[in-house]
Formats: structure tokens, C-alpha cells, sequence
């Protein structure tokens, strides 16, 4: 609240869905609005085909809302609980962090190499992240990545090319998407996101139509008596089954940023991305602000992984004033503190153990992506098959159409004072009133 004024935003509280709130609450008191009721329905009617995806952070904190240790790797007994649940289909949100990889490793090599492009590239997979952007920096807008996120990539190839393959009305098909971000229910309604509907000419059809929550889940299973520790585990559909390492960690604050540079190595060098890629040390951990440059080919890149949206704004204030933010070529921004793996949405955690939980979460992502064979996204085969079969390659017309999105200004929502500071904010606590003239 001290970088908007009420009265100039008409008392509109303006707020990113992070659901940070929700998470710091030390009551309980917020809570996401809760869409179980509607998959419910879904479920209900024969004449839908409800098809799940779950995010990466998922796998590895709704263990916790069943007494299981923090970071517990539950990924088996999540898609059991999903089928028990009544999925027609359980499909991996891992694999469209690949293949949202393979268009922003190819979008980062293009910049890089670009003369005219704007840089440096900003990530685009967080949505609380983006309208933070389009809110708050919207001269930022043209470098964000048009990449869209894992889960909002997914969804149109769902109901095109998985519709149509498998002989599905992709009007019956209902996307849903379990996830560690309460910002994902507001993403997706965002009407950049309906390329499938474009596809089939079909006005009122979004490419996801339903998100719950990590905590929304676990309080479904509870509620129809299933017992998840008693259940055997289960495994994703293919076709959208199967994900590299690189695409496991996207939960993690880092996780795009190392993801994107295996890939982008391979794209522009031929070559599998050396040794000290994999694991790329300097951007793991939950340090707020984690900065390295990197070599590939001929090209020394400078970046920086950033979690926490305070973080983000001292680092753009900073670097913006003394007009340096250029210098970098490529920088990730996720809105919550360690990345997905604490997003708004995930089981709540008493505020000692907040940092011990997330560590937890943040190392069972990458104890997954270490005893994944495929490291790198291109080397998916199922990305591969995608792309032969209906894609053709990253960056194409028909990519672009189905992978890609647009951004828009939304700082009209601060009114008149778009530009308040807490110290020029009479609502913030840090407020310093302007100077007066005594008249003698």
C-alpha cells in the first residue's frame, strides 16, 4: 500500500493476487475463493471431460496438509488422489515448463544476439510477477518474455492438438489446473489467454477454465474421505507425461532461470550446456536477489534471479535510476519468496518454520530434477514429438499463435498519483510532509 494512494485510485485497493496475505495471515483470516464447487460440477456433468494438470510446487508441499514432512515428494499419490477424485485425465504441468522453455530459451538467444530487441528479457511464468509489471514498471511491458506460463501453454495444446488427435470435442473438455499460486485464478481469465478458442472459432472458450489450490486440493481429498496415505501411486498420462529435470525445478526461485540456460546453451552452441550448468549454483537458494554472468558461445550474458516483489522493486528502482538495468541480459522474477514453492496458495506454514519449510520444498525439486536422466528440455521426447507433429519449430508462426501472449498498461488503475513513493504517500507510514515556508 505505500506505492498507491486510495483516494487517487478511488479507494480501490490494488492488489497482484499473489495471495501473500493469505499465506502471512497468522489467523487464517484470508483464504482464496474457492473453486472446488465448480470442478465438482464438471464432474458431475457426462457430458465434460475434465482434464487436471498440477504445478511442480504442488508435488511437494501438499504432503504437509496430511502430516507428512515438509518437501515431502508426494507427486504418485497426488495423480491417485486426482483419479480418485474422478480425472478423466492427469497430465504433468512439468511438460508445459518444457515446452514454455523451448520458446523463451529461443526468445533469449534472438534478444541476446538483436541489436534492436528490448533487454534485458524478463521472465513472464509468474502472474502476480506480470501484472506487477503492467501495473507498476509498464515501460517494462516490451521486455517481458511473450512466452506464456507453464500452465497457460499447456492448456490450448490440450484443447487443439490433444482434442483433435484423440478425436475429443474440445467444447467438452474442462482444463483444470492445481497449483501452488492463488495469481493463476485471475491469469487465467485473462482474455490474451483463449487461443483455443481462436482455433476453433468459438467465442466464450478459455484455454484453462478452472484453478484450485494446492490447499483447495488437499481439503477436497479430506472432505470425501480419502485416505492419502493409504493410497498407491500413480502415474501422469502420457503425452503430456514425461519432463525433463529442468522442467521439475520451475518451482523454484532460479528454477526458469537454470532451466532456460541449458536449453539456450544447446540452441545456439549445438552443444549439450557444460558441467557447471547443471546444477547452476549461483542461482539456487532463497537469498532475495542472486546475480551471475554466464558464457555461451561468444556471449558473456549478465543475470539475476529475484523472489519476493520488495526484492524486485529495489532492484528495478535502483537499476533504472542509475540506468543500468541494460546491462543484464536475462532476469527472473517470481512474486513469492522461494519461488512457487511458497506461493499464496500452498499449506500454511507458523511463521518460525517458514524458512526451514521452504528450503524443504525448495531441495526435494531439485533431489527430482537430479535423478532425472534428461536434463534439458529439448531433449524431452514428448516436446520433440509435439513439435514434429503440430508445432514445427520454436519462434513459428503456429508457436507463436498458441505459445505466446500480450501484455497490456493497467497503471491507469493508480489513478492520477501513479508515481507515489512512502515518503510522498500520506497513507504510508514512512510519509514525510513536505517542507513549509513559515510566512513572517
Amino acid at each position: 500500500m505505500d506505492y498507491y494512494y486510495l483516494p487517487s485510485t478511488g479507494d480501490m485497493p490494488i492488489c497482484i493476487h499473489c495471495g501473500q496475505c493469505a499465506a502471512a495471515c497468522p489467523f487464517g483470516a484470508i483464504t482464496e475463493v474457492n473453486d472446488v464447487g465448480r470442478v465438482k460440477a464438471a464432474l458431475q456433468d457426462p457430458d465434460k471431460i475434465v482434464i487436471f494438470q498440477t504445478a511442480p510446487a504442488v508435488r511437494v508441499g501438499l504432503g504437509e496438509a496430511f502430516g507428512m514432512d515438509p518437501g515431502t515428494f508426494v507427486e504418485g499419490k497426488m495423480v491417485a488422489s486426482l483419479r480418485a477424485l474422478g480425472a478423466n485425465y492427469v497430465f504433468d504441468t512439468d511438460f508445459g515448463a518444457d515446452l514454455t522453455i523451448m520458446e523463451e530459451a529461443s526468445e533469449l538467444m534472438h534478444r541476446v544476439q538483436s541489436t534492436t530487441s528490448p533487454k534485458p528479457q524478463l521472465t513472464s511464468c509468474c502472474p502476480g510477477w506480470v501484472e506487477f509489471v503492467e501495473i507498476y514498471f509498464p515501460q517494462l511491458i516490451p521486455n517481458l518474455s511473450t512466452t506464456k506460463s507453464p500452465i497457460s501453454i499447456l492448456s490450448p495444446v490440450i484443447k487443439t492438438w490433444f482434442a483433435e488427435t484423440h478425436k475429443i470435442d474440445a467444447k467438452q473438455i474442462v482444463n483444470v489446473c492445481v497449483t501452488p499460486c492463488t495469481a493463476k485464478k485471475s491469469e487465467i481469465m485473462r482474455p490474451q489467454l483463449s487461443s483455443s478458442g481462436a482455433y476453433w472459432k468459438t467465442d466464450g472458450m478459455q484455454d484453462t477454465d478452472i484453478c484450485i489450490t494446492t490447499r483447495e486440493l488437499a481439503a477436497w481429498i479430506k472432505e470425501e474421505n480419502i485416505d492419502f496415505d493409504a493410497l498407491e501411486d500413480s502415474t501422469f498420462d502420457k503425452v503430456f507425461g514425461e519432463s525433463s529435470g529442468g522442467g521439475k525445478i520451475f518451482g523454484n526461485s532460479g528454477g526458469v532461470m537454470e532451466s532456460a540456460l541449458r536449453s539456450a546453451y544447446y540452441f545456439h552452441t549445438g552443444e549439450k550446456a557444460p558441467a557447471e550448468f547443471i546444477p547452476f549454483e549461483p542461482v539456487r537458494g532463497l537469498n532475495g536477489v542472486k546475480e551471475a554472468d554466464v558464457t555461451i558461445g561468444e556471449h558473456t550474458l549478465k543475470i539475476a534471479a529475484i523472489s519476493g516483489l520488495g526484492n524486485a522493486r529495489k532492484f528495478l528502482d535502483t537499476h533504472l535510476a542509475d540506468n543500468t538495468l541494460t546491462r543484464y541480459s536475462f532476469i527472473e522474477v517470481m512474486a513469492c519468496p522461494g519461488g512457487c514453492i511458497g506461493g499464496g496458495g500452498q499449506p500454511l506454514v507458523k511463521m518460525p518454520q517458514v524458512k526451514k519449510v521452504q528450503q524443504a520444498r525448495i531441495d526435494s525439486l531439485y533431489q527430482s530434477d537430479s535423478n532425472t536422466n534428461v536434463k534439458a528440455s529439448w531433449e524431452n521426447p514428448e516436446i520433440k514429438e509435439l513439435y514434429d507433429d503440430f508445432l514445427g519449430n520454436p519462434l513459428s508462426e503456429r508457436s507463436e499463435e498458441f505459445l505466446h501472449t500480450t501484455y497490456e498498461d493497467q497503471s491507469e488503475l493508480l489513478g492520477p498519483m501513479k508515481h507515489v513513493t512512502p515518503q510522498t504517500n500520506p497513507m504510508s507510514k514512512q510519509y514525510k510532509p513536505p517542507a513549509t515556508t513559515e510566512k513572517k
